[in-house]
């Protein structure tokens, strides 16, 4: 019986030996060309460099682009974040990511400000509100455009997460059904369209914050803020979100 077990030992051994080196690390894009301030190469409090290194934890490439998307530039890359853009992509890059993501590509979209990405989000069957969402549950620091997001539906990109916190986020809805929210306000949440900061005057309801979708083999993921993975506010929960993110672009 000893021999057995040993040979079994051998066995195993042999064949993590074997496969564990012979995996490729899935390379991750992060957009540097669309006037992007935020990077992952920069250690500073609002920069991405921890979120960079929660995916090379998950066994991913990090590898930045700054040049057009475009079937050739997105070769051998297995997922694209466009996180904070300031500028608008052009039609030609947009068609570019819908067949990347038709042939099994993931797409991470992050917003600071939400007109660049309009006709992208429209791309993916998704809008925006015309203003970022306040809230009245689960505020920080009694600021109500930075809250603890805890409505959250199952997906991939959020496995076991159970809240997140915003630090302004504009609100997210899905135009069809390829798209849905995956994470929403609570129901008290509200927009200040003219900026008067008063509440009591205002519809509410409950705002998306993250809307996923499927596009052929691969999908997307869009969250209405891009402060919630920078350095400065990866506590706890959110370091949990970009571990799941990870593996979710990595997978």
């Amino acid at each position: 019986m000893t021999g057995i077990l040993k040979l079994m030992s051998i066995l195993v051994l042999a064949s993590l030996i074997w496969t564990t080196p012979g995996e490729a690390a899935q390379k991750v894009l992060f957009d540097t060309g669309h006037g992007e301030r935020f990077l992952v190469n920069n250690p500073g409090p609002l920069q991405l460099s921890g979120l960079a290194e929660i995916l090379k934890s998950a066994g991913a490439e990090v590898a930045t682009i700054d040049q057009p998307f475009s079937d050739a530039t997105l070769a051998g890359a297995h997922a694209v974040v466009i996180s904070g853009a300031f500028n608008a992509l052009h039609p030609a890059e947009i068609e570019a990511l819908q067949r990347f993501m038709q042939g099994g590509g993931k797409l991470a979209v992050m917003l600071h400000i939400a007109p660049p990405m309009a006709t992208l989000l429209e791309s993916l069957h998704v809008t925006y509100t015309n203003g970022v969402v306040q809230e009245r549950q689960n505020v920080i620091d009694n600021d109500p455009i930075r809250f603890y997001v805890q409505q959250i539906e199952p997906h991939p990109a959020l496995s076991g997460v159970t809240r997140f916190s915003v630090h302004g986020a504009w609100g997210l809805m899905n135009l069809a059904h390829t798209a849905r929210v995956v994470a929403a306000t609570g129901p008290q949440a509200w927009v200040d369209l003219n900026m008067d900061k008063v509440q009591e005057k205002k519809e509410t309801a409950s705002f998306g914050v993250a809307v996923a979708g499927d596009v052929g083999k691969g999908g997307f993921i869009a969250f209405g803020d891009d402060a919630l993975f920078q350095n400065k506010f990866l506590d706890d929960d959110n370091r949990y979100l970009a571990r799941s993110l990870a593996g979710w672009l990595n997978n």
